[in-house]
């Protein structure tokens, strides 16, 4: 299969070369690049058309070369009206997808839309791309200057930094459409932006990715396909965004009673526990414990969500606790994790 796949692309800072050895070091043993497949983008991305007329667009963590980011926009610029798509690479001047990331400096390139006298996009060596000054690193100056024309940043940054990816998207204000870790839900940073109604879950989740051939074959979520291209399935991939989709404001249909069955106490909150968001009784005013899969259901004009219980995690309950512990606490025994709701229609 061709390999024109996005990239994703961990950081190598600058601050000393003794600090670069050692984060270098680190990075290898992060595994941060996978690589995403065009039907996932275009499964998700169709949601969004209309956020994206007259807009300069962002993949700051893409390979122009190979990315599938890219190749969506560039082939649908007219279709969705952009005004420019600008793409940004990490040290990456080699024609190859795994790049060893042995040149210093990064990649940009910029499109407006040109396209041969037979209506194709240029091909690579025709486009307005140029080496950067530095290492193409999203958090390095240059990078974050072409941050600042983009309207829309789209891409699939990398796992090890999704903490401080999305803080430097909600610090300049953007807006965004990025690939992360469901797990992320539950970092104290980004529950709190999910909490406050600054940023969702998408409509759907990425199926596989391609990664590097040195990446550890685990079990079924990974393998090797006839033309030797090594796949891995996180299983808990989905997308985060802050533009507003008609999926934010489905609202789920409550089946269940209060009375129909019983609800346990949490030990420690003064809240009910939910085993499942089919279960959410439509007669209940009090706070609820539903599990973090819920929040692909979640329509803010129906419920609030007042905090997070988990036994890792402090501070983030929205309620006091009666016994001053933090988690979910039933008959004594720690339960997993749940974020709590309540109804507010």
């Amino acid at each position: 299969m061709a390999k024109s796949i996005s990239k994703r692309v961990p950081r190598a800072p600058s601050a000393s070369k003794s600090l670069n050895r050692s984060l270098q070091a680190a990075r290898a043993t992060k595994q941060d690049e996978f690589y995403t497949q065009l039907p996932d983008i275009e499964k998700e991305l169709k949601h969004y058309t209309k956020h994206f007329e007259g807009k300069t667009v962002l993949c700051n963590c893409d390979d122009p070369k190979v990315s599938n980011f890219f190749r969506y926009f560039s082939n649908k610029f007219h279709d969705l009206k952009l005004k420019r798509l600008i793409t940004t690479c990490y040290r990456n001047a080699d024609p190859d997808l795994f790049s060893q990331n042995e040149s210093g400096r990064g990649l940009r390139l910029i499109y407006s839309g040109e396209l041969t006298p037979g209506g194709r996009v240029p091909g690579f060596t025709k486009l307005d791309k140029t080496m950067l000054d530095g290492d193409g690193d999203f958090r390095s100056p240059e990078c974050i200057a072409l941050l600042k024309e983009a309207d829309v940043v789209v891409t699939n940054p990398p796992f090890s930094l999704f903490r401080e990816y999305v803080g430097q998207l909600v610090e300049h204000k953007k807006k965004f459409i990025i690939i992360g870790n469901h797990n992320a839900i539950t970092y104290r940073e980004i529950f709190t932006l999910i909490r406050d109604n600054r940023i969702w879950l998408g409509y759907t989740h990425p199926v596989a990715f391609v990664v590097p051939d040195h990446y550890e074959m685990r079990g079924v979520r990974s393998w090797r396909d006839e033309h030797g291209t090594n796949w891995r399935s996180l299983g808990n991939a989905c997308w985060f965004t802050n533009l507003d989709i008609a999926k934010r404001h489905e609202e789920l249909t409550l089946y269940r009673s209060i009375y129909e069955k019983p609800y346990p106490k949490f030990d420690n909150y003064e809240a009910i526990e939910v085993s499942t968001y089919k279960d959410i009784p439509r007669d209940c005013d009090g706070v609820m414990g539903v599990p973090v899969t819920f929040l692909e259901h979640y329509n803010p004009d129906q419920f609030k969500i007042v905090g997070l219980i988990a036994g890792n995690i402090k501070g983030l309950a929205g309620i006091p606790s009666a016994s001053g512990k933090d988690g979910p606490y039933i008959g004594g025994k720690l339960r997993y994790g749940r974020i709590l709701i309540q109804r507010t229609t």
